[in-house]
């Protein structure tokens, strides 16, 4: 849902815009009824290693297929070899 506001009303009611915008609603602010701005919530920033040690990955992930499994894939009509 999307809601307009002209600059006058975004002034005095501009923490319950802004809790509007964090709910996911489209918060646009008009100037003499012509649409200026959009109030977005920040984006939090990326932490490099957040998840570090709680992620694991088994040895053997990179190895290849066993015939038997690529067969499975090969030789089924939704899936055609090249």
């Amino acid at each position: 849902m999307s809601i307009t506001v002209n600059m006058h009303k975004a002034k005095t009611d501009l923490s319950k815009l802004v809790a509007q915008a964090l709910a996911g609603e489209e918060v646009i602010i008009a100037r003499d009824g012509e649409p200026a701005v959009q109030l977005v919530p920040v984006r939090k920033k990326r932490v490099p290693g957040k998840f570090k040690g709680q992620i694991w990955m088994a040895p053997n992930f990179n190895d290849p297929l066993p015939d038997d499994l690529l067969s499975e894939f090969y030789d089924n009509p939704i899936f055609p070899q090249p």
